[in-house]
């Protein structure tokens, strides 16, 4: 393939993604408008009601802003060669294999933030302040800011080091190596998350002794599941949203309660959103999860070596000599169609596996407690209730609210 026909195929496929979205958007925007379905009375009245097609027209507006603002600096970035000139000025640093890929992504990485950083300010201290949602201070957000700087150094620089001597010292057969310092690191990341790298950004501490412990504990007894790992995270550090989930592996699973949605539910609420994820448990569903993920690497990085070395994509982006690291970035855009389509496969069993959890407390806890928080996490969270189809089968990991409460109605 020729320099030409792929700087033709990356700028075709950055403008694909970016008109698929602004598509998607729209209609997402015609579908807030329909009437609230009947199953989802009571979740707004007409200010509320107001007040959520307001906040989904100012994300949708702002999130269209900030995308194409992105399109534009990558398509002139690759159209004027900044990419190679990034490469070039990395390069006079060190001979040494390592050092130009460490330093070409590192200041692509905080040039990007920097970039970046204006959009978060305003997104959380303007839109997301102006709906009653934002508990996030400066403080906290430049704090978050180092920490993520931290860890990308540590763990994203280690990875990156052994994936470039790998490639080296192996050729295009590398992927087979790396993809088990992969798996190895996804397996660890998944049990160690909540134990270690969580409490870098939040406090966990384990239920505290009361009503809701008590049913819970009641419940987790009926099912055989392990109270001790029940914690509750200080979600409203950052916002008044209100979320859960189960994270780990092993004897390191848990369930994380956030502070928000403990303060706004009811005691039966709860433990249905307890039995919900213990319903993700039981269906084995984070090892399932985790095994598609393993998988998905192993053929990303299968097509990555077959273009890793490929001197016309280098000179593509911009390089006088083949560079891993341009290649990674090019492939980065080549493999955004394949990823957007395991995406949707990922986001139909995510979506299965959502109903099964449901039907898991249904039928071990109860329907209706669920329905009723599902209702009041939506009205609190100014949820979109009629989103397009299309924009859900595409990028919604989570059935809507409506497609769950009518799932959960069939059961009772």
């Amino acid at each position: 393939m020729s320099e030409k026909t792929i700087v033709i195929l990356v700028l075709g496929i950055l403008i694909f993604d970016f008109l698929l979205d602004l598509l998607l958007s729209f209609l997402n925007e015609k579908s807030s408008n329909k009437p609230i379905p009947e199953e989802l009375n009571g979740v707004y009245d007409d200010e509320k009601y107001q007040k959520s097609q307001d906040y989904q027209n100012t994300t949708g507006r702002f999130g269209k802003i900030s995308g194409a603002l992105s399109l534009i600096v990558m398509v002139v970035a690759i159209g004027l060669g900044w990419f190679g000139l990034l490469d070039d000025w990395a390069r006079s640093f060190s001979p040494l294999a390592p050092v130009t890929p460490l330093i070409f992504f590192g200041v692509l990485f905080v040039i990007s933030d920097l970039m970046g950083i204006p959009f978060s300010l305003y997104q959380n201290f303007v839109i997301e302040a102006r709906f009653g949602f934002n508990k996030m201070t400066l403080k906290t957000f430049f704090a978050d800011k180092v920490k993520g700087y931290l860890l990308a150094t540590l763990l994203g620089g280690g990875l990156l080091v052994i994936f470039v001597l790998m490639v080296e010292v192996i050729g295009s057969d590398f992927w087979w190596y790396f993809w088990i310092v992969i798996t190895v690191f996804l397996l660890a990341l998944n049990m160690l998350y909540t134990s270690l790298l969580l409490p870098l950004f939040n406090k966990l501490v384990p239920l505290e002794e009361g009503e809701l412990k008590k049913s819970i504990a009641d419940f987790a007894e009926k099912v055989s599941f392990p109270l001790t790992h029940v914690f509750v995270i200080d979600g409203s550090k950052r916002s008044s949203k209100g979320n859960a989930f189960f994270s780990g592996l092993g004897k390191k699973k848990k369930v994380v309660l956030y502070d928000t949605l403990i303060a706004k539910h009811s005691v039966d609420e709860l433990t249905a959103v307890f039995a919900h994820e213990v319903g993700h448990y039981k269906k084995n569903h984070i090892y399932i999860g985790t095994f598609i993920s393993i998988v998905q690497t192993g053929l990303m990085l299968f097509l990555l070596s077959k273009m890793i070395l490929n001197t016309e994509v280098s000179f593509a982006m911009g390089g006088e000599v083949t560079a891993l690291h341009l290649n990674m970035l090019a492939f980065g855009i080549l493999y955004s169609p394949v990823s957007r389509m395991l995406g949707i496969i990922m986001n139909l069993i995510s979506r299965k596996h959502e109903y099964e959890a449901d039907a898991y407390a249904a039928t071990h806890f109860a329907a209706q407690p669920l329905i009723d928080g599902l209702k009041k996490m939506s009205g609190d969270h100014l949820s979109n209730l009629t989103p397009h189809p299309a924009n859900v089968f595409i990028n919604y990991s989570h059935p809507t609210v409506l497609q769950r409460i009518r799932a959960m109605i069939l059961l009772k």
